[in-house]
């Protein structure tokens, strides 16, 4: 359950095996009123004791700790007592490995070298634990699908259901010569839902490039797990890649991700920069790039993620002719980016999570050539 103002004290319980550290972060923690650390736990047997009784609105959780790991205690907890997680963790596979099982935000561990190192760690990890405070765990619930309002015009009432990614398998059946490019921007809860999205596309699906803000090598290695899982080939982008039917292209940590064209076609640029809507990469720098060099020939998707990057440009699209898609509240892990994309006309239509790749599919067969 998310906290229903995100004003509110947030209870906090810290689970690590370190002493030192959970004593480092419970001191540090100390001077934000916003945050209340309500209990600390060394192993996943006394966090699960503690989750119970004290009830917390937030757990950080170390991923490497004796008796149970991180993950396997995850897959344990969340059936029976789904709680925001934050994962504290120096390994992007481990990370990953906890957002499968059902984490919601992650942050690495930092090697703390006075006390600067620890101030801009504990910085950091308090905007993730209010983000994880906003965020909705737990078994989704069915719903049927919103439209969304003209571009530019007032929006409605959001409410979607988030369905289960199962039903016929997709198939392409229109091949064209020039075909769109498919644009995907997410953050918190981003890196499951993406998955959602792409795992089923066909190998013959047009490229795609996405966005999710990540750190480095984190990028790199999440490009490689949906590798190992879509039918289409995924890579971390580098500079110049062509984007071509069969590839997703995954922006790179603390790099810029842009469309470009030449007399070859589609290739992208990924370029170092300063944060634009206080993320590099940016969602909002990756539709605005779309948006210029693709135009109508393009799709443009918005999936979970606190915040709203990616909402201003993904509107650009769609005044420059592309065909936008928002998640909807319903399955989204933080329905911010999307409701933001969505309430300033941005999303030409609202889905639930387990419809979107069926979508670009239904898109793909039935657009009417440029």
């Amino acid at each position: 359950m998310a906290l229903t103002s995100f004003n509110q004290t947030i209870k906090l319980l810290i689970v690590d095996d370190s002493v030192f550290f959970r004593q480092a972060l419970s001191g540090a923690l100390a001077g934000d009123q916003r945050i209340e650390v309500v209990g600390m736990a060394v192993d996943a047997m006394d966090a699960m004791e503690k989750i119970q009784r004290l009830k917390p609105d937030v757990v950080t959780l170390d991923v490497e700790m004796p008796k149970l790991n991180g993950i396997d205690f995850l897959k344990k907890l969340m059936p029976v007592h789904p709680v925001p997680v934050v994962v504290v963790s120096s390994a992007p596979i481990r990370v990953l490995d906890a957002l499968s099982a059902g984490a919601v935000e992650f942050i690495r561990k930092p090697e703390i070298k006075g006390p600067d190192g620890m101030k801009r760690f504990v910085t950091e990890l308090s905007v993730k634990i209010r983000i994880a405070a906003s965020a909705k765990v737990g078994k989704p619930r069915a719903a049927a699908p919103a439209a969304a309002p003209a571009a530019g015009g007032a929006a409605g009432t959001a409410a979607a259901p988030v369905a289960a990614a199962s039903g016929p398998a997709l198939v392409l059946t229109r091949v064209e010569k020039d075909p769109p490019i498919i644009a995907i921007g997410a953050s918190t809860g981003g890196t499951e839902a993406i998955l959602a999205v792409v795992q089923d596309l066909p190998a013959n699906t047009p490229g795609i490039v996405i966005v999710q803000h990540m750190p480095p090598v984190f990028t790199n290695m999440y490009a490689q797990r949906l590798d190992r899982i879509c039918k289409m080939s995924v890579k971390e982008a580098a500079p110049g890649d062509r984007v071509e039917r069969g590839k997703i292209i995954i922006g790179a940590g603390e790099h810029h991700l842009r469309l470009a064209k030449d007399a070859k076609g589609y290739y992208v640029r990924s370029e170092p920069g300063p944060k634009v809507s206080g993320h590099c990469p940016s969602v909002d720098v990756l539709f605005e790039s779309v948006a210029m060099v693709a135009g109508a020939n393009a799709m443009g998707i918005i999936l979970t993620g606190m915040g709203a990057d990616g909402a201003a440009n993904l509107l650009r699209m769609r005044r420059a002719g592309a065909y936008t898609v928002g998640q909807d509240k319903e399955s989204c892990v933080v329905y911010g980016m999307p409701m933001v994309a969505f309430n300033n006309g941005g999303v030409q239509k609202q889905l639930p999570l387990g419809e979107i790749g069926g979508e670009i599919i239904r898109y793909l067969n039935t657009r009417k050539p440029l």
